[in-house]
C-alpha cells in the first residue's frame, strides 16, 4: 500500500510537470464533449487498485498471500488449541494441585499466551511485509508499461485515478483494461528470462 502511495505522490509530481509542458505547448482545441480518445485528449487515467486485482501477476501475488496466510492461520489455530488445553487443565485440575506446581502451570499458560501473541504479530507483520514487496513488483512493473503506453499513445499525463482526486473522468480515457492486457502479456515473457 506504501507503494500505490508513492505511485500517487509521483504522479501528482508529475501532474505539476505537465503544467507546465501544457503551458509551453500550443494551445489545442478542447476536446468532444463525448466519442472516443482523438488525437487532442492528452490526459487519462488508470485505477491501480484494479490492475492489482484483475491482472494475472497480481492476482498471482493475492494467491500467493493467501496461502502463506492460511499457513499461518493453522499455526495459530494450533497455538490457541495448545492454550485451551492448559487453561482446560489448569480449571479442572488446579484445586488438585500442589500451590508451587498450580503457580508454574499458570506462569507456562501465560508464557505459551505470551509467545502465542508474539507470534501472531509477528505473522501479521510479516505477511504485511510479503504483501508490500509484491504488489511493490508488480507496481513497479505496472510503472514501466503505463510510462511505455503514455509514450507511445502521446499522453501529456496519465494519473492514477484514485489517489489523483478525480472528480469526472470519461470512460473513454480509462487506460486501466489496457495496461492490464500490456502487463499479462509481458508477464509470461518476463518470466521466461
Amino acid at each position: 500500500m506504501k507503494r500505490v502511495w508513492s505511485l500517487v505522490v509521483a504522479l501528482a509530481l508529475t501532474l505539476g510537470a505537465a503544467a507546465v509542458v501544457r503551458a509551453q505547448a500550443p494551445p489545442v482545441a478542447p476536446a468532444p464533449a463525448a466519442g472516443p480518445v482523438s488525437g487532442l485528449q492528452r490526459i487519462a487515467f488508470i485505477d491501480v487498485q484494479r490492475v492489482l486485482a484483475r491482472s494475472a501477476a497480481g492476482v498471482a501475488a493475492r494467491e500467493q498471500l493467501e496461502r502463506e496466510k492460511a499457513t499461518m492461520q493453522k499455526e495459530m489455530d494450533n497455538k490457541r488449541i495448545e492454550l485451551e488445553k492448559l487453561r482446560d487443565e489448569l480449571e479442572k485440575k488446579g484445586a488438585l494441585l500442589t500451590p508451587d506446581n498450580r503457580r508454574e502451570k499458570q506462569e507456562l499458560f501465560e508464557r505459551k499466551r505470551r509467545d502465542a501473541a508474539r507470534l501472531a504479530d509477528d505473522f501479521q507483520k510479516e505477511l504485511e511485509k510479503k504483501e508490500t514487496a509484491l504488489l511493490q513488483k508488480v507496481l513497479q512493473e505496472v510503472s514501466g508499461i503505463i510510462e511505455k503506453l503514455g509514450k507511445d499513445r502521446g499522453y501529456y499525463l496519465i494519473v492514477e485515478k484514485r489517489g489523483a482526486g478525480v472528480i469526472y473522468a470519461s470512460t473513454d480515457a480509462d487506460l486501466t483494461d489496457e495496461v492490464i492486457r500490456a502487463y499479462d502479456r509481458e508477464a509470461p515473457a518476463k518470466g521466461k528470462k
